[in-house]
């Protein structure tokens, strides 16, 4: 696995936005999707994964989250809208969280202070290398929309339901808009198939496409820091008054000096 561990907040910045040259567009764009977390030792099953991955859980899982849940809760009543919806939640799916954003993803792995005693972690996977692995009616609709990732809307042309997947692929895929926090975090999520893999495991067999920034714990303080200097918190990421409070108990938290 392509592993790289950074030991300044300097030597941070230039591999988060490593190759993030667009030479087409003449612009900065990256093709990276980033997830961040506060222990690096922990792998990159799905929520799903966690609970046993079998599709027929899985079925079982979206059957009753669509009895329960309002009927208008998404914007097409699609499986996958369903889906986003459902790991937006916190309901175990095969989806797993990322972001466009590499300081969104680091507030993801220094937002847990009482992680500060373990190195953090910035997963990035390009996204765009990725899709070229995918099937071929897959990629069709994706070229058909000059896209570079999917909507919910383009997955339900090519694959209307879960059942439809064959095969061992990973795409990643914008959710609806269905909040200001999906919005705020520049979300995107990672789909697998099949739905009880891991994709860490994916990873390792194309270490290639995708790379793990390890953070070490001393430097977490500073990251945080700096973070919160941008205005990147979770007032800002979780709006509403949960978020507030989040950030204002985080802030305020005094630092625990170093261990004699």
């Amino acid at each position: 696995m392509n592993e790289r561990r950074v030991e300044t907040w300097l030597e941070l910045q230039e591999l988060l936005f490593e190759d993030s040259w667009n030479d087409e567009l003449r612009l900065f764009r990256s093709s990276h999707a980033y997830r961040g977390g506060s222990d690096a030792t922990a792998d990159l099953r799905s929520g799903l994964a966690r609970i046993g991955g079998d599709p027929e859980l899985e079925r079982q899982l979206m059957r009753a989250f669509r009895k329960y849940a309002a009927q208008d809760a998404v914007p097409h009543d699609t499986d996958w809208d369903w889906l986003a919806l459902g790991q937006h939640h916190g309901l175990p799916t095969r989806l797993l969280d990322w972001t466009y954003s590499p300081y969104v993803a680091l507030h993801f792995a220094t937002q847990n202070l009482d992680r500060y005693d373990r190195d953090g972690v910035v997963w990035t996977v390009n996204y765009v290398r990725a899709h070229a692995l995918l099937p071929r009616r897959l990629r069709d609709e994706l070229e058909s929309e000059g896209a570079n990732v999917f909507t919910t809307e383009l997955l339900a042309e090519a694959a209307p339901w879960l059942a439809d997947l064959d095969g061992e692929f990973v795409w990643f895929v914008e959710p609806p808009s269905f909040d200001h926090r999906i919005v705020n975090q520049y979300a995107l999520f990672s789909v697998i198939s099949p739905a009880e893999r891991r994709l860490d495991d994916w990873i390792e067999e194309n270490p290639d496409l995708a790379q793990r920034i390890v953070i070490p714990a001393e430097l977490k303080w500073e990251v945080r820091d700096k973070l919160d200097q941008a205005n990147i918190t979770e007032r800002v990421l979780f709006p509403g008054l949960d978020g507030i409070s989040r950030w204002l108990a985080r802030y305020y938290t005094p630092r625990v000096p170093p261990t004699e």
